[in-house]
């Protein structure tokens, strides 16, 4: 081990411990015990036999040393791994988030230890944590692998569990910044149920009980991915002994660390309970971070020291290297050719160049020569904003803001300037997660891309952008586009686009897309999510009418969808996806497509009683309804005619007319309400 690597694992069980004292000394209730900063009482100690003060001087003192150590990280970096930018950089960047990490803590003493500024804090050295861990991961592999490298399927995997492990945390000091963890008595109900009475609630009230809900439901949701994650290990990465100590050590913690938790309820809130509670939290992400990096650089190292390369018939051998199931179809890629192709809401980009399948867990027969050739820098940008398919953003806008605008309707005293502040925000994350989910879903595309003749010029099967590195941009971009949403909106649309994009990546692409006819129609839940973060991102909750709007373009997506796929069926039969038109034929297809359309048209109408909209959206609903039905009903008439493709095509762009109409209804309406009588 270099003097680099010790120093950062130093460094790294420094900040661990830094975490856990200031786990000691919130539930203390010693964050003020020292009022001002960096001094204790004006002195350099704090007086004697003061616990409080003593407790948070520590907590200074410890993060004082960490700055020293992470100064001396950067120091090694630059004498002994001068020529490795993955080291350096990362080392200078550790010293400006200590930097940062400083500066809050002096504006939480400032603050009075304020809700948010806690929760900040705790972000802040959570973030420093996982960079440590990617230091001392990074270190151990060489500095430069070449060759493409394995499947990079469980990294996805580890990815996602790792940035949930991160957001239940934040949900959970949000718990402990509103002094919500004991609004409920009970544990594992709350009140004595599954779901609280919250509309029966005082707002006061409802808030804190919402929050403490919250922080339950998605530690549900993050268990139920480290059980996968670790299952996933156990059946393919069995033979990377550290990557499965780690992965197993997480899926230990967390039940133990959810134990803790009920004995906080069952306590009331005793300080040991805090503390190793959130202790267990942190090793379980630090554990989680570092199982990314370990899988990431273990699978580049495979391939490029020499282990060959499985073929495109090889996808269960790459299923075993990346520790998938070995009887998950190989290759299950999603696309933004459905509403669920994006999380930001149904593709208008679909007749473009959107692909519909993944590869095999190996390297791609699309694979270019080992020796890329160089690029103009403008042709790599333009490649890399390829990759994240930027058409998507005109269906954010009909998507999210006339659900934002229903969701303000109602709020008293709105301030429409931090409104609009609030809406660029969200839709400025929500692009960046669409353009992630894509790119990630480009990466798992790009075989099935290069066999369909409008996906071939793609940046992946153009050799444009190698896979190692579309996959790293997407997942950086979904990280970012998470973290600002947390950041400038809140936690609740931040977590709900997290599954969005986890959704879109697992469900629908690697679980669906190559297994199913009805592959479009559960992965359109990746789509129809964007109107409700869009209302999560106004109320900090999730109501009934965002619920319908979710469910209006659940069921949009089909007919508009298998629209388009009448034209097209040739492509998916040639790339082997069973898309309906390919599997049952164009009149089945057809005949699902009119079923689908009745449900639309009745589900926009059941919206309009459970959102109370007024008479322009109800006019709106019942003439665009009428229209849909008709057409769709002269495409089911026309069965398997030669005109078909023809009257689809037609269909397919007036669904997208209908709801970018429909949503504009919703949102003039909200606006303007006009009543029935």
């Amino acid at each position: 081990m270099t003097r680099f690597q010790k120093l950062v694992g130093v460094t790294l069980a420094a900040t661990l411990a830094l975490v856990i004292v200031g786990v000691v000394v919130r539930a203390t209730d010693s964050g003020m015990g020292c009022p001002d900063w960096p001094f204790c009482y004006g002195q350099a100690v704090p007086p004697l036999g003061d616990f409080k003060a003593w407790a948070e001087w520590t907590h200074r003192l410890i993060a004082a040393v960490i700055g020293l150590l992470v100064l001396g990280i950067a120091a090694f970096a630059l004498l002994d791994h001068r020529d490795r930018a993955g080291l350096v950089l990362p080392s200078l960047g550790a010293v400006a988030l200590v930097g940062f990490q400083a500066w809050l803590g002096e504006e939480t003493v400032r603050l009075g230890n304020s809700g948010p500024s806690v929760t900040a804090h705790l972000a802040t050295a959570l973030a420093v944590v996982g960079l440590l861990a990617f230091l001392l991961v990074r270190s151990a592999y060489p500095a430069r692998m070449a060759g493409r490298g394995a499947s990079q399927r469980f990294t996805l995997l580890a990815a996602l569990t790792a940035v949930a492990a991160y957001a239940v945390l934040l949900f959970g000091s949000n718990v402990s910044a509103l002094d919500a963890a004991l609004v409920f008595p009970d544990w594992p109900l709350m009140g004595g149920a599954i779901i609280p009475p919250f509309a029966e609630m005082p707002p006061a009230a409802q808030l804190l009980a919402v929050t403490n809900a919250l922080h339950r439901y998605v530690a549900v949701i993050v268990g139920v991915l480290l059980a996968a994650t670790w299952l996933a290990a156990w059946r393919g990465q069995r033979t990377n002994r550290a990557l499965f100590a780690l992965v197993t050590v997480a899926a230990v913690l967390y039940p133990l660390q959810a134990v803790i938790g009920a004995f906080q309820v069952w306590t009331q809130l005793a300080p040991w309970t805090q503390t190793l509670h959130v202790a267990l939290a942190t090793f379980i992400w630090v554990a989680a971070v570092a199982a990314v990096f370990v899988s990431y650089y273990s699978a580049r190292v495979r391939v490029s020291e020499g282990a060959p390369s499985p073929g495109p018939g090889a996808a269960s051998d790459g299923r075993r290297h990346e520790g998938m199931p070995s009887g998950t179809p190989g290759a299950v890629a999603g696309s933004s050719t459905t509403a669920g192709a994006s999380i930001a809401g149904p593709s208008t980009a679909h007749a473009d160049t959107t692909s519909l399948t993944g590869p095999p867990d190996s390297t791609s027969p699309s694979a270019p020569p080992s020796t890329p050739v160089p690029r103009p820098l403008s042709a790599t940008v333009r490649a890399y904003v390829a990759l994240t398919k930027p058409r998507i953003i005109e269906l954010l806008l009909i998507t999210t803001i006339p659900a934002m605008v229903l969701a303000t309707r109602d709020l008293p005293g709105v301030n429409w300037a931090n409104w609009g502040i609030i809406v660029f925000w969200t839709l400025l994350g929500g692009t960046l997660a669409a353009g992630a989910a894509n790119a990630i879903n480009q990466y798992l595309d790009r075989d099935i891309d290069l066999l369909m003749t409008r996906t071939r010029r793609r940046p992946l099967p153009a050799h444009a952008v190698e896979p190692e590195q579309a996959l790293v941009f997407g997942i950086a971009l979904a990280v970012f586009s998470v973290g600002l949403l947390a950041v400038f909106v809140n936690l609740v649309a931040a977590f709900l686009t997290l599954l969005a994009i986890g959704f879109y990546v697992f469900v629908y692409t690697m679980l669906l897309k190559r297994t199913t006819t009805q592959n479009i129609v559960i992965g359109g839940a990746a789509g129809a999510l964007p109107p409700v973060i869009g209302w999560a991102a106004v109320t900090g909750n999730v109501a009934w009418p965002a619920i319908m709007l979710f469910a209006l373009v659940f069921y949009w997506t089909p007919p508009h969808f298998w629209a388009l796929s009448l034209r097209i069926a040739k492509d998916y039969a040639a790339a082997g996806v069973p898309m309906l038109p390919v599997v049952r034929g164009t009149a089945e297809t057809t005949r699902q497509i009119f079923l689908y359309t009745v449900l639309l048209v009745a589900v926009s109408l059941i919206f309009f009683a459970v959102a109370k909209m007024g008479l322009i959206y109800l006019v709106a609903a019942v003439v665009l309804g009428a229209i849909f039905l008709w057409k769709s009903g002269n495409l089911a008439r026309e069965g398997t005619l030669e005109g078909t493709a023809v009257g689809a095509i037609r269909l397919y762009k007036f669904s997208i007319s209908y709801l970018t109409l429909l949503f504009l209804a919703v949102a003039v309406d909200a606006l303007v309400g006009v009543p029935l009588a």
